[in-house]
């Protein structure tokens, strides 16, 4: 039985821990220093708890790293600290270069790193999530979730071709959720919102809705957006485009931050007032 070490068991990676459970991995986590939410997560997950992230570095035959991506560098430096040897796969939304960045850190430590980009909600049900693998070991990761929800698709030999994938797609998705929040909140303080839904209705019968849902479905999670605009950027200024379409991006999440774990999702009237405050 292969173990899989998990170190961050939120929303998305405790369901990507718990198909790679459904798959036959005995996967672990380390609940030292954890919340009470993230300990809920990983038992109903399957996971096994081992108290410290030492016994999950070192009791691994792969480590699974699914976090924020502005700790994702620093994650793989911690587990290349304490020379880790198997099987790295980084699943972060983070820019080619960071991801390349990430299996030379892990590499170093005697590691065999595979990028990785994953595309959908938590994979609670087959068909909705897809998790793209590159790099020298990629399909041996894709056989971590055979037979579970999770949809493992290998890309090709290149460490950060998945990455560059997950990128080039949450440029538009959450890029496009950005954009939409920033027109409404710019209507409203102009007065015009409800003369815009109007227009759109006639013209753009799709942007009513979801621009509502891009508040309903972002806000909660604007924090963890922040860096990943911020990733995209950097992967848009290295490819020789303009980043100032996402550093825009990161400002409009960041001034969403406060929502974070707040009760219920906000409607978009809600969020004129943070969008349109002016940092000092």
């Amino acid at each position: 039985m292969t173990t899989v070490g998990l170190l961050h068991p939120g929303d998305m990676g405790s369901m990507v821990g718990a198909c790679a459970v459904a798959s036959g991995a005995r996967v672990v986590w380390a609940s030292d220093g954890r919340s009470a939410d993230t300990r809920a997560r990983a038992v109903a997950a399957g996971l096994e708890d081992v108290g410290r992230v030492d016994a999950v570095v070192a009791g691994s035959d792969v480590i699974l790293s699914v976090c924020p991506p502005h700790a994702a560098l620093d994650l793989a430096r911690e587990v290349a600290a304490r020379r880790f040897s198997g099987l790295f796969v980084d699943a972060n939304a983070v820019a080619p270069a960071t991801a390349r960045e990430i299996g030379a850190a892990v590499e170093a430590g005697g590691a065999t790193f595979v990028d990785g980009g994953l595309i959908g909600p938590p994979p609670r049900a087959a068909g909705s999530t897809r998790l793209y693998l590159s790099g020298r070991e990629a399909k041996r990761a894709v056989a971590l979730f055979e037979s579970s929800a999770l949809e493992a698709i290998a890309v090709n030999d290149s460490p950060g071709a998945a990455s560059a994938l997950k990128i080039a797609y949450a440029a538009y998705t959450k890029g496009s959720s950005a954009l939409l929040m920033a027109i409404r909140a710019l209507a409203a303080r102009e007065g015009v919102d409800d003369a815009l839904l109007g227009e759109w209705r006639r013209s753009q019968p799709e942007l009513p809705k979801r621009s509502e849902a891009a508040a309903r479905d972002n806000a909660r999670k604007a924090w963890r957006f922040v860096g990943e605009m911020e990733e995209i950027a950097a992967t848009f200024e290295a490819a020789g485009l303009p980043g100032g379409f996402h550093e825009a991006a990161a400002a409009i999440y960041e001034r969403l931050a406060g929502y974070k774990d707040a009760a219920t999702p906000p409607a978009m009237a809600d969020l004129v007032a943070p969008l349109t405050h002016r940092p000092r």
